[in-house]
Formats: structure tokens, C-alpha cells, sequence
């Protein structure tokens, strides 16, 4: 269901609660109708509205993944360049790329690597640093860190239907539904 050509200047419509079990009920319902690009705000915590918006993501721990291996095949990499190939001192006979020696410093840059892809990958995948979103283009939307919660389907979800959307969210009990233009 395409969203109609006269609203595609919408980034989503945002329905107002007034208490955390009606915005989880809302979530709930609205996972239950099919729409899948949901966004919920809260003036603190709700435990399970989590998994009903399904806001977890395990691409971190895969982009943590790939650095901390970045992290050691290259400290290893460079401590066998630098030991056998560049710059080879034979030291008592012992061997030039002995890899025992060479495990301090590889798990180091393992933890260093994996840090940086944690840190650098959770920024990227919530999209910041984001000064901005069409949510605050809402005037009551300033009552989300005080005593109001929010629920937003945005119109890139693909049961996004304008007059659907609206209607569904209003049936919900709403305390007010708004347009969010970006």
C-alpha cells in the first residue's frame, strides 16, 4: 500500500498518551496490524516496549566481531613483518616469528580495534550525531521527557496508508495524532 502522492511529504504520523500501558498497548496493537517502522518515546524507561518495537539490533556485536579479528591479524601481521621479514635479528637461534612473543600486543590491538568498531558502529547504526528529527517539528512532542509518550509509524513502512494510519492510530484512544513533516 503506496502512501498517496499528496501526503509523500510526510515522515510519519505520531499519536499522544498519557500513560505507559496505553503506548504499550498502541506498540502492541500496531505490531499485531503489520507495521514494522515504529519508533516509541518515553520520559523513561518502559522494559518491554523494547521488544515490542523490536529496537534491539545485533549488528554490533558482528561489527565487533570484525574489528577485534581486524585488530589481531593486523597487530599479528605487523609484529611478523617487523620480526622476520624487515628487520630479522637471530637472537641465540631462536626463531623470528615466535608467536608467543607476540601475543601481548595482538590482544591489545584486538580490545583497541573492537572498542573503536563498538563505539564507531553503535554511532553509525542509531544514526548519529543527529541534531535534528522530523519528531520535534511536533509542538506537543516537547512532553516526551516530562509526562507524555509518543508513538510514531513512519511512511516509509509499507502498510502505510495516510487516512488507514490516522484512523487506526485514533482507535487506539489517542490523546491527539499528528502529521510528522521532516
Amino acid at each position: 500500500m503506496k502512501q498517496p502522492q499528496a501526503y509523500s511529504h510526510l515522515y510519519g504520523l505520531m499519536a499522544e498518551f498519557e500513560t505507559p500501558e496505553a503506548l504499550l498497548h498502541a506498540a502492541e496493537r500496531a505490531r499485531q496490524e503489520g507495521y514494522r517502522k515504529l519508533d516509541a518515546y518515553s520520559p523513561f524507561p518502559i522494559e518491554e516496549l523494547g521488544d515490542v518495537v523490536h529496537a534491539h539490533s545485533r549488528w554490533v556485536a558482528l561489527i565487533v566481531l570484525c574489528g577485534g579479528i581486524v585488530g589481531l591479524v593486523g597487530a599479528f601481521a605487523m609484529q611478523y613483518w617487523i620480526a622476520a621479514v624487515d628487520y630479522p635479528i637471530d637472537v641465540g637461534g631462536r626463531p623470528l616469528a615466535s608467536w608467543p612473543a607476540f601475543f601481548p600486543v595482538s590482544f591489545e590491538l584486538t580490545i583497541l580495534f573492537a572498542s573503536l568498531a563498538a563505539v564507531l558502529g553503535m554511532l553509525a547504526l542509531n544514526g548519529l550525531p543527529m541534531p535534528y528529527h522530523p519528531a520535534f517539528n511536533v509542538p506537543r512532542f516537547a512532553r516526551a521527557s516530562q509526562d507524555r509518550f509518543f508513538l510514531l509509524i513512519e511512511a516509509r513502512d509499507k502498510f502505510f496508508d495516510y487516512a488507514k494510519t490516522k484512523s487506526f492510530l485514533e482507535s487506539l484512544n489517542a490523546y491527539e495524532v499528528n502529521d510528522v513533516t521532516p
